[in-house]
């Protein structure tokens, strides 16, 4: 059974419906039978029209929602050999940002993301995927050992945003943030991004200032999140669903904006519907891009990178 959002509803209750007539029809009533069949395609369609026009208020709710498959999830589908590698070498260890070496489809890679967790205990040790500085400098050195064995990088980036506490902010957490910014654009190795989820704030470009930017179909990337921005513009965050329109943060929205380069479909009713097949797009996004980076000089990728976020926002500019 789904965990429904707040607008399938509807859904939910057709569903609902089905399930209590599907252990009726046990008894081999084909009456009932018909009618679960009917049911079953009004279920459907009404899936699908509610997926046709999501608001961008809705789409947050959907890349948020809890079954969507995680950076774990994808990294047990597409990296085999995934050695994790921990710590900042200063600090400690940070549980929000995972990163590690592996094989993707027969090339070794480094993958580094955001682990949201899963259930209640990894969503604790992970910290809901929001990273401390140590988080960042461990996502620096790995970028560093990347480029230094000449290993793509893959990040997956699925946060709120980096933690905001009074530890993280002591220990430098801006610093970090922009310190890998400039690490990931000066890498001279092809870098692949991909926002799986929710793509917040500096805490998300901290690992997504890549040569290629994919997002899932109904994932978002804000500069901060609508109730954060309602918080701060009306003072309260009963306007999140007007914020979640002004900040275009959609994959629709951002494509048009030149902010991302690709969008990868969701199976109807979103990615946690069809975790595999959402795991398996991602993946034949990433592959393709890959296949084209392939044996371009480090140099060249460098600027390309450097060029493409100098650019953005220049449209419509004389």
């Amino acid at each position: 059974m789904h965990n429904f959002l707040d607008f399938e509803k509807p859904i939910a209750e057709l569903e609902g419906k089905i399930e209590e007539l599907r252990h009726i029809s046990d008894s081999g009533d084909m009456n009932i039978a018909e009618e679960v069949t009917k049911l079953q395609e009004k279920s459907d369609r009404l899936l699908r029209q509610s997926y046709a026009r999501l608001s961008a208020w809705q789409k947050s709710q959907v890349a948020r929602h809890p079954d969507r498959p995680h950076f774990n999830d994808y990294v047990e589908q597409l990296i085999e050999d995934f050695t994790p590698l921990a710590g900042d070498r200063a600090f400690a260890e940070d549980h929000a940002i995972v990163g590690g070496i592996g094989r993707f489809r027969g090339h070794s890679v480094m993958v580094i993301g955001q682990e949201k967790g899963s259930d209640t205990n990894a969503r604790v040790k992970h910290n809901f995927g929001m990273a401390r500085p140590e988080g960042y400098r461990k996502a620096q050195r790995l970028m560093e050992m990347a480029d230094r064995f000449g290993l793509p990088l893959v990040t997956l980036v699925d946060t709120a945003g980096a933690y905001p506490g009074i530890g993280a902010e002591e220990r430098g957490q801006s610093q970090a943030i922009a310190r890998s910014i400039e690490v990931c654009l000066g890498l001279k190795v092809p870098v692949i991004s991909v926002i799986i989820g929710e793509g917040g704030s500096g805490g998300a470009i901290a690992l997504a200032s890549a040569n290629a930017v994919i997002m899932l179909e109904h994932s978002i990337y804000s500069v901060i999140s609508p109730e954060g921005c309602a918080s701060i513009l009306w003072r309260s965050g009963d306007q999140a669903k007007e914020a979640a329109e002004a900040l275009k943060l959609t994959a629709q929205d951002l494509k048009l904006l030149g902010v991302i380069d690709q969008i990868v479909s969701e199976p109807l009713g979103g990615a946690h519907r069809g975790v595999e097949k959402t795991i398996t797009a991602v993946g034949n996004a990433i592959e393709a891009e890959l296949e084209r980076m392939r044996g371009k000089d480090g140099t060249v990728l460098k600027q390309q990178r450097r060029d493409k976020f100098l650019g953005m926002g220049q449209k419509g500019l004389s």
